[in-house]
Order: structure tokens, then sequence, then C-alpha cells
């Protein structure tokens, strides 16, 4: 009897460490295939979104055509209008043009901002020394999806970003990305849990030295407001402006007042594509 449970004890050890093993190798091929897709996506997207214009020649290009989509749109009357306030805005400095080039020909651009939930806190919990990891590490994530997704930063305050993109899925998936990474990244899950809130919106705004204004901008801050660590809340206007096939999932929450902001707003939930 005794060497029969002798028996069972190491076959169930052998089982266990069995199953300890193939779920290590299944977690590793999980992260290979994530890593994989991250790749594609990727690559995907740089295939199929242009880069920003390289040099003068290609800026002039597209200010352009830009001119013939507003005279088309709005007649000479219009460009007129526009015209004085736009050769202030998009004029010469090469150093802001990034920046600028991220709005579409009528001016509208997507932009999201991002803040880390309870900063304060952390930082007093934490300690100046780490805070300044933690800030370092939280930054290089966001840059590195920012960049895989041609977005670029206007600008920083602290853990705050306000970053510009062309187009609102563009702004949706590196939100998403963003978000996926932070609790891999080393330092970040030390330190953590660090959890990040993200507002996106998309509509036209005013660009002047390389920044953008406007209550879109507001709003766009307003929406992020609302958003609690880990999530990303999206306007409507970001929804309207959204493919059918884009790769996000989209619920839609309660209208809600928005800080000096006239009237309900709706506001909607992004979450990743259903497997």
């Amino acid at each position: 009897m005794v060497i029969v449970l002798g028996a069972l004890c190491l076959l169930l050890a052998a089982a266990v460490v069995l199953l300890v093993r193939e779920r290590a190798l299944a977690r590793a091929r999980l992260e290979q295939l994530e890593a994989q897709v991250d790749q594609l996506e990727s690559d995907l997207d740089a295939a199929l979104r242009p880069p920003p214009p390289a040099n003068p020649a290609e800026r002039a290009v597209r200010r352009m055509i830009r001119t013939a989509s507003r005279v088309r749109s709005h007649g000479i009357t219009g460009l007129i209008q526009s015209t004085v306030e736009d050769l202030q805005t998009w004029a010469n400095d090469d150093a802001r043009a990034d920046i600028l080039n991220m709005a579409a020909s009528d001016g509208t651009v997507t932009l999201f901002f991002s803040d880390i939930e309870g900063s304060t806190s952390l930082n007093d919990r934490l300690g100046d020394a780490t805070w300044v990891k933690v800030l370092a590490a939280h930054d290089r994530v966001l840059r590195n999806r920012i960049e895989q997704y041609r977005g670029q930063v206007v600008k920083t305050a602290g853990d705050g970003f306000m970053v510009a993109f062309r187009d609102a899925e563009a702004a949706c998936r590196a939100a998403l990305a963003v978000q996926r990474d932070l609790p891999r990244e080393t330092t970040l899950r030390r330190h953590g849990p660090i959890q990040v809130r993200m507002g996106v919106h998309t509509g036209q705004v005013v660009a002047r030295d390389g920044d953008y204004f406007g209550r879109n901008v507001a709003m766009a801050a307003r929406v992020a407001d609302l958003a609690a660590g880990g999530e990303i809340l999206a306007s409507d206007a970001v929804r309207e402006a959204l493919d059918e096939d884009a790769a996000l999932a989209l619920e839609e929450l309660e209208p809600v007042e928005l800080k000096g902001l006239a009237g309900q707003h709706a506001v909607w939930r992004i979450h990743p594509p259903a497997p």
C-alpha cells in the first residue's frame, strides 16, 4: 500500500511539473504571438499611412491641396477669410511643421490627453528619485506607441501628454496599445500599479506657434478628466470619424456634462476589438 501511494505521489508530482512547464511554454508562446501582432499592426500602419512631409517642397504641395479643397468647399470668399490667419499659423517654421501637419485639410485633428491617476500621491509614496524613474518608463511607453501610430506630441506637463493624430483610429489604437504595454513595463510593474487615464476627441482646432487651441482642445481635455485609471474615453465626434471596420470596440456611456462646455455630451469607452 505504501509503495502504491508513493508511486501515485510521484506521478502526481510529475504531472504538476509537466503542467507548470506547459503553462510556461504557453505563456511564452502567447507573448511571442502578441509581439508578432504588434509588429504586423505597426507594419500595416506604416504601409497605409503617409509620413509627414519631409521637406518644404512637400509641405508646399500639401498647402496647395488644402487651398484647392477650401475653394471647392467654401468658395473664394471662404478662402480669403481664412488665409490671413493661415499665413501666420502654417508658415515657414520647420520646427513646428510636424505638429501643424497633423491637421487635415479643413483643420481637423484628433487629440488625446493622458495623465497618471493619483500622480501626486504616487510621487509622495515612492519618493522623488523613484518617481523620476517611473516617469521615464511611462514616457518611453507612450512615445514608442505614439511614434508607431504616426502621432505627434504637442506638449507635456509632468506626467500629462497632449498628442495629435491625423485620424481617429490611429489615436484610439495608440491609446489601446499604451494601456496594453504599461503593465508589462518592468519599472512600472515593480512600483505600480501605474494607472493612466486617457481621453480622445476629434475636431477643428486653431494652430499657432506649434500648439493647438480652441474649444475642441478643451473638449479633449474634459473627456480625459472623466476617465478612470486604465480607461480610454472618446467623444461622439471620434465615433463618427471612425470607419465601420475600425480595429476597436466602443461602449456607449450615459450622456455627461463637461465643465465649461454647454449641454449634454455623448461619451464612449474604447475597448480592444473582440477576439
